[in-house]
């Protein structure tokens, strides 16, 4: 599982950062969904290891200019690469008159279904095998942060015990991973659960829209394996924070430490600051939790399966 920023600027693109957009590149499947989709992020697309018809999902944290701006270029432009590739699309409500307003006033026609999704606060979404859960966050209008849990998946066959007894590979395997119970030939039971290891947990992840500090955050993020997280302003700047409805660098390492989360990747640095001045940033927050990582545009994080 891979984490890729496309922007990580907060309210206007700088030479440095463009504005708001990341991809959750999924395990074994390889699709990819995006959060959030700024002005110019097609163009960071263009730049970026991704292509635009493996984007199948579309997360919208809240309906802010950098957050919205770039999704009607997006849109159009993927039509040309991923004709009748249905793009589903979630967000708060509003984005669908949004989108529908734009597309329709620039004669704009996609090539595909477009499936918008309205989500309010508290919502739970199956899609397929994972799950979503969206929680509301403080920021003035309505703002998510989603937490994704991957589902988690069977033990590791242990091959070894099943040799160690003289059966070779083949369909019987198959069946005891599945935790079926086998009838050898000689009438000998074995039982599945005895041949498979333990479980392997499903990792999760949350990434959040722009939020002052909030206790909701922890909430959510509460014991996720990576938490992405708004870091507007420095922590000298907390009342501006406060008044701004964002975060600083410290608000964010604390929910980081108050959810136990593994890992924290800050985003959405404020245009006022400057390349020089991103590890003075990083080492506020690594005062509260070591564990912090800034991202900047074509940065990526792997998420490792926990063992």
């Amino acid at each position: 599982m891979q984490l890729y920023f496309f922007g990580t600027g907060a309210g206007r693109p700088s030479l440095e950062r463009n504005v708001s957009s990341l991809a959750l590149k999924l395990p074994q499947s390889k699709e990819i969904w995006l959060f959030d989709c700024g002005e110019g992020t097609q163009h960071q697309i263009l730049a970026s290891p991704f292509k635009l018809r493996k984007i199948k999902r579309l997360f919208i944290t809240h309906l802010h200019g950098d957050h919205i701006f770039g999704l009607p270029g997006f849109l159009a432009s993927r039509s040309f690469s991923a004709k009748d590739q249905k793009m589903a699309l979630y967000g708060p409500p509003g984005i669908a008159e949004f989108l529908e307003t734009t597309l329709r006033t620039s004669f704009t026609r996609l090539s595909y279904p477009l499936e918008i999704t309205e989500i309010e606060p508290d919502a739970e979404l199956e899609l397929g095998s994972w799950r979503i859960k969206v929680g509301l966050l403080d920021h003035g209008l309505v703002s998510y942060g989603y937490r994704l849990e991957e589902p988690h998946r069977p033990g590791r066959l242990q091959a070894e015990k099943l040799e160690r007894l003289g059966i070779p590979a083949g369909p019987l395997y198959g069946r005891l991973k599945r935790g079926e119970t086998v009838v050898l030939e000689s009438g000998e039971i074995l039982e599945g659960k005895d041949f498979v290891g333990p479980i392997q947990p499903g990792r999760s992840v949350v990434i959040l829209g722009d939020t002052r500090y909030s206790p909701a955050s922890a909430q959510l993020a509460k014991g996720a394996d990576l938490l992405v997280h708004e870091a507007t302003f420095e922590a000298a700047l907390a009342e501006k924070a406060f008044e701004y409805y964002h975060s600083t660098t410290l608000q964010a390492a604390q929910v980081a430490q108050e959810a136990g989360v593994g890992k924290l990747v800050l985003t959405h640095f404020s245009s006022r600051y400057r390349r020089r001045e991103y590890a003075a940033l990083l080492a506020e927050a690594k005062k509260i939790f070591p564990r912090t990582y800034l991202a900047e545009d074509h940065s990526s994080f792997t998420i490792p399966r926990k063992t």
